[in-house]
């Protein structure tokens, strides 16, 4: 008998040093928001990230999650605020390639139900 292969919900990639924070990889960064209907940008190994990630696949939605060391964190962030230091930090989930908040704002609108339109109507769930 064959064994099931788990399937894997995130990009098997984080960024790392090696890379420069340039216009490049922000042109990357929207390319991933873009092609995604829900996004996580998460610190590796983070509690909160992994709330938000539990509390998606818990509504059927399965969101890209792309991991970042904890040490290119205000890298990724400034990459995904388009350049600009917003104020935002990890986790960072982008819903219909905007960015929607982090946990609060996720968990704020689970509790209102307006979480799953949304979720809906950006593709991410089926039903």
């Amino acid at each position: 008998m064959q064994e099931a292969m788990a399937y894997r919900s995130h990009f098997p990639t984080s960024f790392n040093g090696r890379l420069a924070m340039n216009n490049g990889r922000r042109d990357e960064v929207r390319k991933m928001v873009e092609e995604n209907a829900v996004i996580v940008f998460s610190r590796k190994g983070c509690c909160m990230s992994h709330v938000v990630k539990r509390l998606l696949q818990g509504l059927g939605a399965n969101p890209a999650v792309y991991e970042v060391e904890e040490s290119f964190e205000d890298d990724v962030v400034r990459d995904c605020a388009g350049g600009k230091d917003a104020g935002v930090q990890l986790p960072m989930v982008f819903i219909g390639g905007r960015c929607f908040g982090g946990l609060d704002r996720i968990m704020a609108t689970h509790i209102t139900g307006e979480l799953t339109p949304l979720l809906k109507q950006a593709g991410a769930l089926w039903l």
